[in-house]
């Protein structure tokens, strides 16, 4: 288990009892509201996670105070959690000073993003030391430019969710275990918390698609970063053999993951793992499917729904 710390004293926050929500990265052309609700609805969303700017640059947008609105007022009344995911260029770790501020501007402006929206918590890659023997000193930059920011928030602050990497370019973090080191350098900040990738994992090297894997890798999430920090899933299939290293997104239950021997197992043994009670799940696999731009996403949530249903009632 984690060291106890003065940050841990208010305890990490803890979803809600339950059946984990599922849903989507939904498409938002034409506005947080105007694309994203409808998009959300088509696919039979439980839960969302929108960018809010371009995922592949850094420039920050104020949003639309109408837009911004009416998607808080439509996840309200549909009851389902949003999340923010900030963009893909975002590396606190990097050797590039331009880089690390951009990141840490980036990071604090979707941060307050969420709390306009009501978001329960923005997803941000562990990032890359990018060079060697900079694994330390990245560490640090963690440390010195990413806590003050954390510390800044108040106590109800959508939760920043760092996400393990699939374990290329001198990652930061890609293994459930890596994640121990980083959140030392976060001091287990009570407002940092997980999102775990099943693709990322397996690319990274856990093998999920045995019985007991998945399982066996949550377990030793929770026993890295402590009880009540997994804050939401993204259930990808993936392309790619077992440490690959490679994150190759497929639809679920056809790819090395759900399409073994061992079937869609892997994500039966996901939804019912003590630590997912409550804790939201969206997919990222193909969207598209026999000409409909959303029926791969409500095929893959229809799918998520039926084994996490099946398997709750035989519980």
């Amino acid at each position: 288990m984690p060291p106890t710390t003065r940050r841990l004293t208010a305890g990490p926050r803890t979803g809600a009892a339950g059946l984990p929500p599922i849903g989507a990265h939904i498409q938002i052309k034409g506005g947080l509201a105007t694309g994203g609700l409808p998009y959300a609805d088509a696919v039979a969303a439980g839960a969302v996670q929108v960018f809010v700017g371009n995922p592949r640059g850094w420039k920050l947008t104020a949003g639309d105070p109408k837009q911004d609105a009416l998607f808080t007022a439509g996840c309200a009344e549909r009851g389902v959690p949003s999340f923010i995911h900030t963009p893909f260029l975002v590396n606190v770790g990097s050797p590039t000073e331009a880089t690390v501020e951009q990141s840490i501007r980036s990071i604090a402006h979707n941060l307050a993003r969420a709390a306009q929206l009501g978001c329960r918590g923005v997803v941000v890659h562990a990032g890359s030391a990018v060079g060697e023997d900079r694994y330390e000193t990245a560490l640090r930059q963690l440390h010195e430019r990413l806590l003050p920011i954390l510390d800044d928030l108040p106590d109800d602050a959508p939760r920043l969710l760092i996400e393990p990497t699939a374990g290329g370019g001198k990652a930061l973090a890609a293994t459930v275990e890596e994640l121990g080191p980083y959140f030392q350098a976060l001091e287990f900040h009570p407002l940092v918390g997980v999102c775990f990738d099943t693709c990322h994992a397996w690319a990274a090297g856990h093998d999920l698609a045995v019985p007991g894997g998945m399982t066996a890798t949550l377990d030793a999430l929770q026993a890295t970063v402590g009880a009540g920090r997994l804050g939401l899933v993204h259930a990808n299939d993936s392309l790619d053999e077992c440490g690959s290293k490679r994150d190759r997104h497929a639809t679920i239950g056809e790819g090395s993951i759900g399409g073994g021997a061992y079937g869609t197992g892997p994500f039966a043994e996901l939804l019912t793992h003590p630590s997912m009670a409550g804790v939201p799940v969206v997919v990222e696999t193909p969207s598209e499917l026999d000409g409909s731009p959303s029926a791969g996403h409500r095929r893959d949530i229809a799918l998520l729904c039926a084994l996490r249903d099946d398997s709750a009632a035989a519980a």
